[in-house]
C-alpha cells in the first residue's frame, strides 16, 4: 500500500516512521524542502518534496496538518487524487471537518490518533508513538465502508487501538479529556505566573518537581493547537469550561466553609474513579 503523508511534524512524522519501518512506501509532503530533507534523511518517508502531486498514485494520504489548514489542503489535494484514493486525517476536532470533507471527497474518513508529546516539529519524531495508543474513527451515515476498512487497516499496522463513534460524540468527549486539561493546565501555569511576590515565584520555581510537571504538561505545549481546539471545538470547551468552574466554585466555597467532609468524600472518589479515564 502506497501512502501519502501531509505534514512531517510530531504526529505526520511519526506516522511516516513506523510505516516505512513496515516496508509501506510513504510519500511525505511539506512546505518546507529542508524538512523534506530531514523526513529522508529520519526514515519518515521513502519518496518526499513540497508538492501535492507527488500524491496521485497512493492509496491513502494523510492530512497531518495544524486543523485549519485540513479542509484548504483538501481541497488542494483533490486534483491529483484518483477515485479509489481514500483520504483521512489526524485533527483534535471532527464533527466541522467531516461535515466539510464529504461535501468535496467523497472517500474522506475522519480520524484522530490519541498520542502525542508536548514537542512538535520533523525533530520530534517518534518511532512507536502510536502503540497501544487509541485512534477514534468519526464514520457518518455517508461513509463508504471500503475507505473505513483501509484507514483502520494503516492505524493497527502501527499498533493502535480502534474506537469508532460519531464525530458529534468524538467532539464532546474530547471536550472534557482533552482540550479542557489543555486549558486548565495552561491556567494552572499563568496563575503561577501571576503570583506578586516575587521572592514566592522565584521559590515556587525552584521546588517545582513531578506534581506541577505532570500537571502543567499540555498547557506547556504548542500554542497554534491549543488555540485551534478552542476556536475549533468551542462549543463543547465552553461547556466543560462551565461546568468545571461550577464545580471548583463548590470546591471553593468548601473549604472556605470547613466542609471537611464533602471534600474528603471528593477526594475519595476521584481516587477512586480516576483509573476508569486511564
Amino acid at each position: 500500500m502506497k501512502i501519502g503523508i501531509i505534514g512531517l511534524g510530531l504526529i505526520g512524522g511519526s506516522l511516516g516512521l513506523d510505516l516505512t519501518a513496515k516496508n509501506y512506501h510513504v510519500v511525505g509532503v511539506s512546505r518546507n524542502p529542508k524538512t523534506c530533507s530531514k523526513a529522508l534523511q529520519k526514515g519518515v518517508a521513502t519518496k518526499s518534496g513540497v508538492d501535492l502531486s507527488l500524491l496521485k498514485d497512493c492509496d491513502v494520504v494523510v492530512i497531518a496538518t495544524p486543523i485549519e489548514y485540513i479542509i484548504p489542503t483538501l481541497k488542494s489535494l483533490l486534483q491529483y487524487l484518483s477515485s479509489h484514493t481514500v483520504v483521512t486525517d489526524v485533527g483534535s476536532v471532527k464533527e466541522s471537518i467531516v461535515r466539510e470533507a464529504q461535501k468535496i471527497c467523497p472517500n474522506f474518513v475522519g480520524s484522530h490518533p490519541m498520542a502525542g508529546t508536548a514537542n512538535s516539529g520533523i525533530d520530534a519524531v517518534e518511532r512507536n508513538l502510536f502503540n497501544n495508543a487509541p485512534c477514534v474513527i468519526t464514520p457518518n451515515d455517508y461513509t463508504r465502508v471500503r475507505a473505513i476498512a483501509l484507514i483502520e487497516k494503516m492505524w493497527l499496522s502501527v499498533g493502535c487501538k480502534i474506537l469508532t463513534t460519531s464525530p458529534e460524540i468524538h467532539d464532546q468527549a474530547v471536550a472534557w479529556i482533552s482540550h479542557l486539561p489543555v486549558m486548565i493546565s495552561a491556567n494552572l501555569i499563568y496563575s503561577c505566573l501571576g503570583e506578586k511576590d516575587q521572592k514566592v515565584r522565584e521559590f515556587a520555581k525552584k521546588i517545582a518537581s513531578s506534581g506541577f510537571k505532570d500537571t502543567s504538561r499540555v498547557g506547556g505545549g504548542n500554542p497554534e493547537l491549543g488555540l485551534m481546539m478552542a476556536k475549533n471545538n468551542q462549543k463543547n470547551i465552553l461547556n466543560s469550561l462551565k461546568k468545571y468552574r461550577q464545580n471548583l466554585d463548590t470546591i471553593i466555597n468548601d473549604i472556605e466553609s470547613n466542609h471537611w467532609q464533602e471534600i474528603e468524600q471528593l477526594l475519595t472518589i476521584t481516587q477512586s474513579k480516576r483509573s476508569d479515564f486511564l
